[in-house]
């Protein structure tokens, strides 16, 4: 049998914040919509509105001294604590995913320098100095792209170990004035990618067996944008993080189930060989229209039982975060009905500011 180089996932860890966050929290909260008119809907209306569409009832935020490189360092021990026998001086590359970089609950200015990566590289104590530390901003397909990069590391033998991480604070950088808010929260989620020869063979071969991006830039660049708050007497002179809600569910719904469709058919697979689909916990009800729509690709097919686990309604947004923070989940058996097994192909897909969008397809080694 023929043998290749695959990217393996061999560790994974995670960092929740403590801080639970109810939706009761913004009963009393003044939101304004786009053109700086405040909702005259009563508070309990708003918040009971927002719960339905995105099926989010709580999120997490980090500690007053905690920053998105804190918790991407606390994924990272979670990690090798789960994983003793992996040694962090052993690592090629060290990547972090965000978009705001490290943010302080006391000046809501982005620090970049220098980039996380090193910071948590640094913070591990990690002497050599091959292991090369950088950061990439994708918006929330980031730590997805960040995957991708590895996988061509690892499988052109430039690399044995690469640690993919997926940290925000986005508690951070949200108009406390604008009810999107409530969608967004904080976390990180770290995954270690090993190369490992497997069959090379499409029924056969383990590991990562295709992905895709995209960027749209012309007409959706903007879709996700830093502004002045939505509140015109607001008096701070931060710049928060808004969003084109409905066109960025149209393009979601638009490019998403395209992308899964056309990653699985790269890796010589069809609708019917995913086992699960692990999706950017972006917004309950538009995950589960892109669900629904990727069906309905397939010829109206409906979508099997619990093929797509879910932790927005407690866990909310935390862009790049979500999909790692996910996976260890998933992978240490706390998502209850919810289990990996040996060779199930999972899919990874995610969508965000740019506009960009990506697809992982991967097939979890020991089902040969």
């Amino acid at each position: 049998m023929r043998k290749a180089l695959h990217s393996v996932i061999t560790g994974t860890g995670s960092c929740i914040p403590a801080r639970i966050v109810r939706n009761d929290a913004f009963l009393d909260s003044a939101f304004f919509d786009g053109n700086g008119q405040r909702l005259d809907k009563p508070g309990a209306e708003i918040v009971e509105r927002f719960a339905q569409i995105t099926d989010i009832q709580e999120r997490r935020y980090a500690a007053d001294d905690q920053v998105a490189s804190d918790l991407a360092l606390l994924a990272a021990q979670d990690l090798f604590a789960s994983s003793p026998n992996t040694d962090p001086e052993q690592l090629d590359y060290l990547l972090v995913a965000h978009n705001f970089g490290d943010i302080t609950a006391d000046n809501r200015r982005s620090d970049f320098v220098p980039s996380l990566a090193a910071r948590v590289k640094h913070k591990l104590g990690i002497v050599n100095p091959h292991c090369v530390a950088y950061d990439l901003p994708f918006g929330c397909p980031g730590w997805l792209q960040g995957v991708i990069q590895a996988d061509y590391y690892l499988r052109s033998g430039d690399a044995k170990r690469v640690l993919v991480i997926g940290a925000e604070t986005l508690s951070r950088v949200c108009d406390p004035h604008d009810r999107d808010s409530m969608i967004y929260s904080d976390g990180a989620g770290a995954v270690l990618f090993e190369a490992r020869e497997t069959a090379d063979d499409d029924t056969k071969a383990a590991g990562i067996l295709a992905h895709s991006s995209r960027s749209d830039t012309v007409q959706a660049a903007l879709l996700l944008r830093m502004a002045t708050s939505r509140n015109r007497d607001y008096t701070g002179t931060e710049l928060f993080l808004q969003m084109e809600g409905r066109k960025l569910y149209e393009y979601a719904l638009k490019t998403v189930p395209q992308a899964i469709k056309d990653c699985l058919e790269k890796a010589g697979l069809g609708l019917p060989d995913m086992s699960r689909l692990l999706i950017h916990q972006a917004n309950g009800k538009m995950d589960e229209a892109i669900l629904k729509r990727l069906y309905a690709l397939a010829g109206d097919t409906p979508a099997p039982a619990n093929i797509m686990p879910m932790t927005i309604s407690w866990l909310g947004n935390s862009s790049v975060a979500t999909l790692p923070t996910l996976l260890d989940l998933l992978t240490k058996g706390q998502l209850e009905g919810y289990a990996i097994k040996p060779g199930e192909v999972l899919v990874f897909a995610s969508v965000g500011a740019g506009m960009n969008c990506n697809a992982v397809v991967y097939r979890v080694p020991g089902g040969e």
